[in-house]
């Protein structure tokens, strides 16, 4: 017998490169004007902490997955991200054992209601409307973690032309 009011959701699962392995996911955590050029692009400065926000687990979208255009927005916006899958909770991780807890690395798209963002800003409201709507996370599968941070390009066209070219290292955290 059933005690669920309604049925629970799916999992949100994520494929693992070279096996048929699933990655559940949890939680998705966001650091927040993390490429140093992004940064100041929007009047920051890289030597401001980080800021954080989440979006909910079931706004990712697997690699193959439908990313339809949300409803509510005019200006909507992408920014690709560098996804890290994490094997093991924890906190006040020192920053020495940091890399103990990853699994594995991603590739992941930002979507943005900046319409909608610029709104919460301006009345100083959090920014889950424009930031966790469905289909606002599209990942490609895990990368198992090797012996080395992922390096090299991160770029994100649309429609053939490059919309954002950068590299790992550009990230401040």
């Amino acid at each position: 017998m059933t005690r669920y009011v309604h049925a629970p959701p799916p999992a949100v699962l994520l494929p693992v490169v070279g096996s048929d392995a699933l990655f559940p996911v949890r939680r998705v955590l966001c650091v927040g004007r993390n490429y140093a050029a992004h940064r100041r692009e929007m009047g920051g400065d890289d030597r401001d902490p980080p800021f954080f926000f989440a979006k909910p687990a079931d706004a990712i979208v697997p690699p193959g997955g439908a990313v339809p255009f949300p409803p509510a927005t005019t200006k909507l916006h992408h920014e690709i991200e560098l996804v890290v899958a994490l094997k093991s909770g924890g906190s006040d991780i020192p920053v020495g054992r940091a890399l103990e807890a990853v699994f594995g690395y991603a590739v992941g798209v930002d979507l943005t209601r900046r319409d909608l963002q610029a709104l919460a800003k301006d009345k100083g409201q959090p920014w889950e409307a424009a930031k966790g709507f469905d289909a606002s996370g599209p990942v490609s599968a895990i990368r198992p973690w090797s012996d080395a941070p992922p390096q090299g390009a991160i770029r994100l066209s649309v429609n053939g032309a490059v919309r954002q070219d950068a590299v790992v290292a550009d990230m401040i955290w």
